[in-house]
């Protein structure tokens, strides 16, 4: 009897919420596009702790660009970022970058997983490969959040 209260409890909140998030078509390109502030931190194994912090823009294109002050390991570098990015209705995507040093060198590629909430104004994620430019791909445990940065 608990069990069935359960499921009717559930399928009643996932009636009534998820036409909520579909009611305005949902997550897209379009109602991701801004400047964000962000964060990351984690570790690359084997190197040592990173921490970041960047400022964002996203166009309604799916494309990503901005500039990015790291710390891996304790040293200190300004990069820029450059890449695309998509997004699903159900507000998860996914993105693909460089990031590049002061001369435009690159100094590595990444994918990241992420979800929007706070109707679309925050978008966590999970660094899900970084692979150095000699083809090198660095074990990684990164994850961070962006929020949308008021105009």
């Amino acid at each position: 009897m608990k069990r069935n209260i359960t499921l009717v409890v559930v399928l009643a909140l996932s009636t009534i919420l998820v036409p909520a998030v579909y009611a305005d078509g949902g997550c897209s390109l379009a109602r991701a596009a801004g400047a964000y502030g962000l964060t990351d931190s984690g570790t690359v194994i084997g190197v040592g702790p990173r921490a970041a912090l960047a400022r964002l823009k996203l166009d309604a294109a799916g494309n990503i660009n901005g500039s990015v002050i790291a710390s891996l390991n304790g040293s200190v570098s300004n990069a820029t970022l450059s890449g695309t990015y998509t997004v699903n209705r159900d507000c998860t995507g996914t993105s693909s970058f460089g990031e590049y040093d002061q001369s435009g060198n690159l100094l590595l590629t990444a994918t990241v997983a992420f979800v929007w909430d706070d109707n679309m104004n925050e978008v966590r994620f999970i660094f899900t490969s970084v692979v150095l430019p000699d083809g090198t791909q660095l074990p990684i445990a990164i994850n961070g959040s962006a929020r949308k940065l008021v105009p």
